[in-house]
């Protein structure tokens, strides 16, 4: 009999063979669609180790997905060419925002930790949108020049959409890896038991205060790190990543794939951005029919469609 031990590395271990083929069988737009995919899948999954594991809703992770996209373009067009620094700049840059933010933040709960990450938020905003001599203002900064990675004497750049698309994929599988081994770690199993009730933490001589904070950095920086991602591959870093409305983006990937879960919110990605292609081919109000679509799948699945089907399927798989 399969133990659950089993079922749990056998899902990731095939999803990972599947997203290492795929760029071989399907069409190179899809080749991009899937990175878009995997790079907003990491901000979702970074998101979750708030929403789902710590019980905080922060509408301010664009902000450090901005930073993490400014970082790597600022760096870039100055010259920097080394690809680890980039993407470690990006995440230390968005980190260190994320502490600030986390420092006055934490203290609150629910709807008030909310508000101040997204008034948090805005204030990026405002300032990647007024700073045109740094940020580029509503233009952005473009990127022209892509780093290139030296692999054993043989140069590797990311200029064509397969390079980009296997760069994403191997940063995104490292970062969840890590954040994997975070989640299912002691300090992950602090921040669930602080979701379920932070006082009984607190009594036992847990900081709760503390331990919000370094969730809140750790969530920011790999934040940060798919912002690199977005603007190698994008080519362009723009204020837009900062607004609440980009923020909210990884909200209802991670409702639709299950906060529960913990590969939830990359399926609630891909979800989200397929129903979005195939929508757009039909109407320009995407928006009006993807909200009606999201409303009965709130309703029938109630832990997200990856969560309720991976409890439905292995429940029936263990009896």
């Amino acid at each position: 009999m399969m133990t659950q031990n089993n079922h749990n590395l056998l899902g990731p271990a095939l999803l990972t063979i599947l997203l290492l083929l795929a760029p071989l069988v399907i069409p190179v737009y899809w080749v991009m669609l899937l990175s878009e995919i995997l790079i907003m899948g990491l901000m979702a999954v970074s998101l979750n180790l708030l929403l789902g594991y710590t019980g905080l809703l922060s509408f301010g992770q664009g902000a450090f997905f901005g930073l993490g996209a400014y970082t790597a373009a600022l760096m870039l067009q100055a010259g920097y060419e080394n690809l680890f620094l980039i993407l470690l700049a990006g995440m230390l840059v968005a980190l260190l925002a994320a502490l600030v933010v986390g420092f006055f933040s934490v203290r609150l709960d629910e709807i008030f930790f909310a508000m101040i990450t997204l008034g948090f938020g805005m204030m990026f905003f405002s300032i990647a949108h007024n700073w045109l001599d740094v940020t580029g203002g509503s233009d952005g900064l473009p990127v022209f020049n892509l780093p290139s990675l030296n692999l054993f004497g043989f140069q590797l750049t990311f200029y064509t959409p397969i390079n980009m698309y296997y760069l994403v994929f191997v940063v995104v599988l490292i970062a969840i890896s890590l954040l994997w081994l975070i989640v299912h770690s002691p300090f992950g199993l602090i921040l669930k038991s602080m979701r379920e009730n932070k006082q009984r933490v607190s009594f036992i001589g847990g900081n709760v205060k503390t331990l919000r904070i370094a969730a809140f950095a750790i969530s920011g920086a790999f934040t940060g790190l798919a912002g690199v991602l977005f603007c190698l591959f994008n080519n362009m870093a723009t204020p837009e990543f900062m607004h609440w409305s980009f923020s909210s983006k990884p909200i209802i990937m991670s409702i639709i794939g299950g906060t529960g879960v913990f590969l939830g919110p990359l399926f609630g990605a891909g979800i989200f951005f397929i129903l979005e292609q195939i929508i757009i081919q039909y109407t320009e109000n995407w928006m009006l029919f993807l909200g009606i679509i999201l409303i009965p799948i709130v309703l029938f699945f109630p832990q997200g469609v990856f969560g309720t089907l991976r409890n439905k399927f292995f429940k029936q798989g263990s009896k």
